[in-house]
């Protein structure tokens, strides 16, 4: 008798080309932004106070980016990464329309390609993932990788075949919500007097506050996102693995850098762009996260003088301050503090 239940594919299981139809298409509501604050307390203004956003051109608070990644991720999961040993990147991703509580989300992925690892017993699966809203329109489009562990370690090994993925998402690509004017933005309301005009290419900034991992707040994060690995969930299973205890979803972490970076970029109010993105060691609870950034790069958006995009690595670090700005070795390896490093375009105002 065949069985009910949903194994999750493994590496052998992936074929590249195939196309992937997620369950369960997801309504994101006021209750889902609420408990995203209470777990990682972001303070950008423009999703806290629809007063604030309608000021400047949406039609409400609109739904934190992140939280619409999550979403849209979490998706993914029973089919990509549940029988995950870790998610290792990211590289392409854009934002599209903005999100609004009552949208509703759902996800298709296609396999665009795969690497046999040389143990002969996991390997790497790249996807691509589409998140679209009820009108199907795109809200975010991104490329992962993940390592999956082998079902029967004798299972031929597909052909070889890494996509070649960007290094940094262009410009023209940006997709600029209609009907922003930034114009009349009030800096003091957002809680930060500073502009894209501010900031220099090079320049470091130290966000300073920390946050500790919590068992409980991050079982509760990757269950809203109805994340299922079991890397983060199943202690059984995790007793087999080579840490011996579960992982923290590694979105979790970049939640909590991306609301620590409010302090020195309090007016990046939306993200525009994944570059790129590495889950360069793993976290576990008790671990304490504090951030730093840097200004990568700056860009005009054409035909704007009220905003402007800038290119943006956001640093999470673990048990350790980050005024020193930690992230590789001398050997070129990331430091071991190092949790996060994660490339990405905001948008931000342009001083009037």
């Amino acid at each position: 008798m065949k069985s009910k239940n949903n194994p999750g594919n493994y590496f052998e299981d992936f074929v590249l080309g195939q196309e992937l139809r997620h369950a369960t298409p997801r309504t994101i509501t006021s209750g889902d932004v609420a408990l995203y604050t209470a777990l990682y307390g972001p303070r950008f203004a423009v999703q806290a106070s629809a007063e604030f956003a309608r000021n400047i051109g949406f039609h409400d608070a609109p739904i934190d980016d992140l939280l619409v990644f999550h979403m849209v991720f979490g998706k993914t999961v029973p089919d990509v990464s549940l029988n995950a040993v870790a998610n290792l990147g990211y590289a392409g991703g854009v934002f599209g329309v903005p999100v609004y509580a009552g949208d509703t989300v759902s996800t298709v992925s296609r396999v665009i390609g795969l690497k046999e690892n040389s143990n002969g017993k996991t390997g790497v699966v790249y996807v691509n993932s589409v998140g679209r809203n009820q009108h199907g329109e795109m809200v975010v489009d991104y490329n992962r990788w993940v390592m999956v562990n082998k079902h029967n370690p004798d299972a031929p090994a597909p052909e070889t075949f890494v996509p070649d993925l960007p290094s940094v998402v262009d410009p023209a690509s940006f997709k600029i919500p209609v009907g922003l004017d930034l114009s009349g933005y009030d800096c003091t309301l957002a809680g930060s007097a500073h502009f894209w005009d501010d900031y220099a290419i090079g320049e470091k900034i130290d966000h300073v506050d920390g946050m500790t991992l919590e068992e409980a707040e991050h079982q509760m994060a990757t269950r809203l996102y109805q994340n299922t690995a079991k890397v983060h969930f199943d202690q059984v299973s995790a007793n087999q693995g080579r840490f011996g205890k579960r992982l923290i979803y590694g979105g979790h972490v970049m939640s909590l850098a991306r609301a620590l970076a409010f302090n020195g970029l309090g007016n990046a109010f939306r993200i525009l762009a994944i570059n790129a993105g590495s889950h360069a060691n793993p976290a576990f609870a008790g671990n304490t996260v504090f951030a730093w950034s840097e200004v990568i790069d700056k860009f005009d958006i054409p035909g704007r003088n009220d905003v402007g995009a800038m290119r943006v690595r956001l640093v999470a670090v673990r048990d350790r301050a980050a005024a020193d700005f930690p992230l590789r070795d001398d050997a070129g390896k990331y430091d071991s503090a190092v949790l996060l490093d994660f490339d990405h375009t905001v948008l931000i105002p342009k001083r009037p």
